[in-house]
């Protein structure tokens, strides 16, 4: 049987061209990440299945790639049920291999710690346009710091990041996990239903208002309940301060502290007032983020130039304690890499201040003390920050030319043996 050439299905292969985006991208995030002070990491690629399924990961753990026991702790004969046979899996992201990482080396880093990870994760989805199941994620988290100064880092570093690769007239849209649970509240929701409300509210900008509506009436909430849940969104939508309005309705009711309208208003107007980049901050009330494991700020990069989001996060303060028994306050933002990459390849991106490509292109046969020297003129034109290929002349030299031209090759030098 003839061995299959393209890769497995939801895996891609990167070609030149996007490859050369690609470290140019990562470049970029990496200084730019570690100029606000972000220590680079590096976890594995496994995590011990019983972490990747403790809860924390929300949907996505239901697209676990899970590892098979190996040797002879693998018996099939003898198996019941999955723990038998399954004891790792692929992580899904990086946010619960971090937590495990401070966990277990908390006393050699410092307070507050500030994280810097890059590298791919996966998860067992239905492949699709710019959806696959290995993909690059990049993270920075802040861990030990329990005030709004971790969320204005966090908001100021992703946003001069996009500013440098190039994006503008973006929004970082904000809200607060207590806000959501206030309102559901001050509806009269079962605190037990609250996440099935989150669930159907996360259908907003799918389905509208009347959708979410008719949504939660079909799950057999009074009508009552939904009518007063909606006419907060209404109000919010309906004034000049969406949150302050929202925030004083819930927090006269008795359903939310002053000190998260507070919060949330000073990370807004704290990054509004010292931003590098050009994009704004928008407080959406039906902004819910999917992750079970967060606890308070949540924010999403949204892109209506181009439709859709690339990336997002949020505060998870009880995440360490699932692993050392002590709270730990922590706050991440995650940049959708490959959703990046992929606007900046249909817009014709072009990597800026790019070091000149020269093609050597030599003639087969041509002597070897000759050779010598191009590749010392080569060496030398390498040393002044030229990109110089050294290849043999194909037959069809034209063809030739037109793929490295394609390669970003401005230059063609060629060397005859006469």
């Amino acid at each position: 049987m003839a061995l299959s050439k393209k890769p497995v299905t939801g895996m891609k292969d990167i070609l030149p061209e996007e490859m050369q985006i690609r470290d140019y991208v990562q470049n970029v995030i990496k200084e730019t990440y570690r100029s606000f002070g972000f220590t680079p990491i590096e976890t594995p690629c496994m995590e011990n299945i019983a972490n990747l399924t403790s809860k924390q990961g929300g949907e996505n753990e239901k697209l676990i790639f899970k590892v098979l026991k190996r040797g002879e702790k693998l018996n099939l004969e003898t198996a019941e049920k999955e723990e038998d046979v399954v004891d790792f899996g692929m992580r899904y992201d990086l946010t619960v291999p971090l937590v495990r990482f401070y966990s277990n080396n908390s006393n050699q880093l410092p307070s507050p710690f500030k994280a810097l990870q890059m590298g791919n994760v996966w998860r067992a989805d239905r492949p699709q346009r710019g959806r696959y199941r290995q993909f690059m994620q990049c993270d920075i988290d802040i861990l030990g710091e329990p005030s709004n100064l971790a969320e204005i880092e966090l908001i100021l570093a992703t946003t001069t990041t996009l500013g440098k690769i190039g994006f503008k007239n973006f929004e970082i849209r904000i809200n607060e996990r207590r806000i959501l649970k206030a309102m559901a509240a001050y509806s009269g929701f079962p605190e037990e239903s609250y996440d099935l409300v989150f669930i159907i509210l996360d259908k907003m900008d799918k389905i509208g208002l009347d959708g979410v509506a008719e949504e939660l009436k079909k799950e057999g909430f009074a009508e009552e309940a939904v009518d007063k849940y909606l006419s907060l969104f209404e109000k919010a939508e309906g004034t000049e301060n969406g949150l302050v309005t929202l925030c004083d309705t819930l927090i006269e009711a008795g359903f939310l502290e002053e000190e998260v309208k507070q919060n949330l208003t000073e990370i807004i107007d704290s990054v509004e007032a010292t931003k590098a980049a050009d994009f704004k901050m928008v407080f959406d009330p039906t902004l819910v983020r999917g992750m079970g494991y967060y606890t308070g700020t949540i924010f999403e990069i949204a892109m209506p130039e181009f439709g859709g989001s690339c990336g997002g996060g949020g505060r998870y303060d009880k995440m360490v304690g699932r692993f050392t028994g002590n709270d730990v306050p922590a706050c991440g933002f995650s940049i959708g890499f490959e959703r990046i990459i992929l606007l900046l390849l249909e817009s014709g991106f072009k990597i800026p201040g790019q070091a000149v490509k020269k093609a050597y292109l030599i003639e087969k046969g041509y002597p070897a003390d000759k050779l010598q020297e191009v590749i010392a003129q080569a060496q030398k034109e390498r040393s002044e920050g030229t990109q110089v290929l050294v290849v043999r002349m194909n037959k069809n030299k034209k063809f030739q030319k037109e793929k490295l031209t394609a390669e970003g090759y401005e230059e063609f030098v060629e060397f005859f043996n006469r």
